[in-house]
């Protein structure tokens, strides 16, 4: 990345074009964000050199280090304002649409709670799409970028403290540039998005992001804003009850961080009006929901290390067809331990078939228990139906690709490979371009 040099008139010597207006610095000198460090450029118009001096009103000049050119010019837009006020979204369509043969970005929103399996559905995505991204603040990559809408909070963590609410309420967060910014990657424009720091609890100065083949927005809020429904292609929603949740937080910040237990649980219960409130709603408009209970196979489970997984599929989303076991439409309850699949105790239990869910007609295929061997969920796959796979076994396969990560040994991971392959089929129908499935 280059240097920002932001600023709210920029007074610089530039060169111009009469005809279409536009305008380009030939050489800024680095190092400094003062509009007296741009240096006096010459114009060369009808074979004649001179000289210009012309105020711009703009947002941002993006600096190459290497070059030392003016890249792109950035315009304020609403929201941007405040802690953002260096926001911005380019005046004109990204470079990068042409570069990387972009005609339409795809933009897929993943909504939960902190905690709840964002990270680890997101790596399988990019599996799917055999792509890697970044390991900078916002991962990008040749296909694919996550932005954390944690990014929009509007106060820092001790501004938080002081007004005494959550990251979770709107008051802590900027929904108008969340739009503006997110309906600007969508139309192929670059932004330059607000940091929030997690390390330091502090607002950093923006980033440049552009559009990319896909988008993913994942947060606490991708769809708070009902505008924002109107952008996304797809929306999944990771929705882990109260019990699990407490478990593996307990089993995280123990464990990992060294936390007292009075701590976490206190954390918990300051975050569950807000979450209830704000961010557990917006599950009943998403196309996909995971849902993570206690098991049923064991009474009064008090571990939570076995699971009972749901797979909530909504019905009649235009491209987006749910996946079944053995008969569509059927109500079926399986138990597939014997001969072909390892269970151990308590054992595995399948369950599909149609539901209601906030009023919307949805299928529901659900996984109570563990699964022993993952090469044997080939067996599993073969009496799936509507998967959205390449080649027989590829579910299987992406499942030991990540064999070691969270949720890989019950539904969770299951499922959300599934929703991964949908995602690869949606973009291949939206765009027309066709993703190679990726083969060890």
């Amino acid at each position: 990345m280059g240097f920002i040099l932001s600023t709210t008139t920029i007074v610089c010597n530039n060169v111009f074009n009469k005809n279409s207006k536009t305008i380009s610095i030939r050489k800024p000198q680095i190092g400094s964000s003062k509009t007296s460090s741009w240096l006096q450029s010459g114009v060369s118009y009808q074979g004649k050199q001179k000289y210009v001096r012309q105020r711009v009103n703009t947002k941002y000049w993006i600096i190459s280090a290497s070059s030392q050119v003016a890249l792109e010019e950035f315009v304020k837009c609403n929201g941007a304002k405040g802690v953002h006020e260096t926001a911005g979204i380019s005046r004109s369509k990204s470079k990068a649409l042409r570069n990387k043969g972009i005609e339409r970005p795809v933009i897929i929103g993943v909504a939960a709670d902190s905690g709840c399996g964002k990270s680890t559905f997101l790596r399988r995505v990019n599996e799917i799409f055999g792509t890697k991204v970044s390991q900078s603040h916002t991962p990008q990559g040749e296909l694919v970028t996550v932005i954390c809408l944690d990014d929009f909070h509007t106060l820092d963590r001790k501004g938080r403290a002081e007004k005494k609410v959550t990251a979770l309420h709107p008051e802590a967060n900027n929904f108008e540039l969340m739009y503006q910014q997110i309906a600007a990657l969508k139309e192929g424009h670059d932004i330059m998005k607000p940091i929030y720091n997690h390390q330091t609890g502090l607002i950093d100065p923006p980033e440049l992001i552009q559009p990319n083949h896909i988008v993913v927005i994942e947060g606490l809020h991708p769809w708070y804003d009902s505008r924002m429904k109107q952008l996304l292609d797809f929306t999944v929603y990771l929705d882990i009850s109260d019990e699990v949740k407490v478990a593996w937080k307990i089993q995280r910040d123990m464990a990992e961080r060294g936390h007292k237990l009075e701590n976490i649980l206190a954390s918990i219960e300051s975050r569950k009006p807000d979450f209830q409130q704000y961010i557990d709603p917006q599950k009943k408009d998403a196309i996909a929901v995971i849902q993570v209970l206690p098991t049923q196979l064991i009474p009064d489970d008090k571990e939570k290390k076995v699971l009972r997984v749901r797979f909530i599929q909504r019905e009649g989303i235009p491209g987006f067809q749910p996946v079944y076991l053995y008969d569509e439409g059927s109500t079926i309850d399986w138990i597939p331990c014997g001969r072909k699949l390892t269970c151990s105790y308590p054992g595995i239990k399948f369950h599909y078939g149609p539901d209601n869910w906030y009023n919307h007609d949805v299928s529901i295929l659900e996984v109570d228990g563990n699964f022993d061997k993952l090469e044997e969920l080939i067996y599993i796959e073969s009496h799936l139906n509507n998967t959205s796979t390449k080649f027989y076994g590829e579910i299987t396969q992406q499942l030991l690709r990540n064999a070691s990560a969270p949720g890989s040994n019950n539904g969770t991971g299951l499922f959300q490979v599934l929703i991964a392959l949908k995602i690869r089929q949606l973009y291949e129908e939206l765009t027309g371009k066709n993703i190679a499935p990726v083969l060890v």
